[in-house]
């Protein structure tokens, strides 16, 4: 080989090792987000209601925001959830069965001004909480 020549299997080597140094390939194979999820992996996740809370915004904005203190039914886990839309929490009693998911913030994170929150309700014992609030459904009552 003369000057200014590379063997093609010196650079198949290093690609392979380089690989780990990108963030997102090393999370994956070494499935850090099921690992570390309290959903473990799935987009979504049924809990059951422990208590009402309100959280104050972060600053500079200034409300309470209304949220749930829920336990997973498939481990047990402990998560706080907010609850979109305007007079949702009406709809919400403790010991209630909902769905949850992420609320959507980069890289699984907590969105806008809601401090530490990362999951939504969708669902109040199987009726979408969105039509609830729209009042196209009525809560059943369990």
């Amino acid at each position: 080989m003369g000057k200014g020549e590379f063997s093609g299997k010196k650079l198949k080597g290093d690609h392979n090792r380089f690989r780990w140094k990108k963030e997102d390939y090393a999370r994956r194979v070494l499935r850090l987000k099921q690992k570390h999820d309290p959903l473990t992996g799935s987009p979504q996740a049924r809990g059951i209601v422990l208590e009402k809370v309100g959280l104050e915004a972060k600053q500079p904005n200034s409300a309470i925001r209304k949220c749930v203190k829920v336990q997973l039914v498939k481990n047990g886990k402990q998560i706080t959830a907010f609850c979109p839309g305007d007079g949702a929490i009406g709809f919400i009693e403790e010991h209630d069965e909902i769905l949850i998911e992420g609320i959507g913030g980069r890289k699984g994170r907590s969105m806008g001004d809601i401090p530490g929150v990362r999951y939504k309700v969708i669902k109040v014992n199987d009726i979408s909480l969105d039509e609830m609030v729209r009042g196209r459904k009525e809560k059943p009552q369990r």
